[in-house]
C-alpha cells in the first residue's frame, strides 16, 4: 500500500516539513525505501551526532534485545521502517536535528542508568511524551494566559487576531500522524518558548529530564487553531466540553 498517498502537504501544521516531505514522497513514488528517501534528503554532510553522522537505515539492523534510543546513541543510526509514523519521525530529525540530537541523548543516558525494564520510568515517559506528541508554541501572553487557563473563547474568538503574531510548529511525529486523517480531539502537548526565535536554541539548551517530568505541557486541542481548519471558523465549533474541557476543579 503506498501509504505516503494518505498525506496533503497543503495542510498548514506541515509548513515546516512540506518540502522535505513532498521530496521523500517522490521517491517513495520511485521506489525508494522511507530510510533510503529520508537518508538521500539528510545530503552529503548529515547532522553530527555523538556516534558520528546520522544515517537512516532498515529497522531490521537494529539488534534484537537493544533499546532503539540507545542504539541510536550508540551508532548514529535511526532504525526506519515503511511507514508513516517513521516517515514522519525522519522528517522532524531532518528539521529539528539538535533537538532530536538531544532528546536521544537524554534518552539513552535514562537507559544507561535504570536499564530498559518493564516500564520506562518517569523520566523516560516524559522523554518519549515531548518526543511523541509535543508542539512549540510562541505566542503573546494573552494567548499563553488563556490557555493556561483553558479559556478557550478568550483563546480562540476573543483574541483570535492575536493568533496572526504567534507561531506553533508541532513536533511529535505522532501527534502529525494523528492529522493525516484530522479528528477534532486531537490534542497537542504544547511547550510554550519564552520568546520568537529560532525554537531549537532554547529548548536544547535548558531540556532536562527533570523539567520534564514536572509535565509543564499545556493541552492544546490543534484544529482549533485559527486558519488551521475551515469549520473553526464558526464559534459554535467550540462549544464541544468533550473536546474544549474545562479545568478541573
Amino acid at each position: 500500500m503506498d501509504f505516503w498517498r494518505a498525506v496533503d502537504w497543503q495542510r498548514p501544521w506541515l509548513a515546516p516539513y512540506r518540502a522535505l516531505g513532498v521530496a521523500a514522497c517522490r521517491r517513495l513514488d520511485q521506489g525508494e525505501s522511507v530510510a533510503a528517501a529520508l537518508q538521500s534528503l539528510a545530503g552529503p554532510k548529515p547532522q553530527a551526532l555523538a556516534a558520528g553522522p546520522l544515517h537512516f537505515v532498515d529497522q531490521r539492523e537494529l539488534p534484537q534485545g537493544e533499546a532503539y534510543e540507545a542504539f541510536i546513541a550508540r551508532t548514529a543510526r535511526v532504525p526506519t521502517r515503511d511507514n508513516l509514523h517513521d516517515l514522519f519521525n525522519g522528517l522532524v530529525w531532518l528539521t529539528f536535528p539538535a533537538l532530536k540530537r538531544r532528546l536521544n541523548e537524554l534518552q539513552a543516558k535514562q537507559i544507561a542508568q535504570a536499564g530498559v525494564g518493564h516500564t520506562r520510568g518517569a523520566a523516560r515517559d516524559a522523554l518519549t511524551l515531548f518526543d511523541e506528541n509535543a508542539a512549540l508554541l510562541q505566542a503573546p501572553a494573552v494567548l499563553v494566559d488563556a490557555l493556561r487557563q483553558r479559556d478557550w473563547r478568550s483563546l480562540f474568538i476573543a483574541h483570535r487576531a492575536a493568533w496572526c503574531n504567534s507561531r506553533l510548529t508541532l513536533f511529535g511525529h505522532a501527534l502529525i500522524e494523528k492529522l493525516v486523517q484530522p479528528r477534532k480531539a486531537v490534542t497537542a502537548h504544547v511547550w510554550v518558548l519564552s520568546r520568537l526565535t529560532d525554537a531549537q536554541t532554547p529548548l536544547v539548551e535548558t531540556l532536562t529530564p527533570q523539567l520534564l517530568s514536572a509535565k509543564p505541557y499545556l493541552p492544546l486541542p490543534v484544529l482549533g487553531v485559527p486558519g488551521w481548519w475551515q469549520q473553526n471558523m464558526s464559534e459554535g465549533f467550540y462549544d464541544d466540553p468533550g473536546v474544549f474541557r474545562t479545568p478541573r476543579g
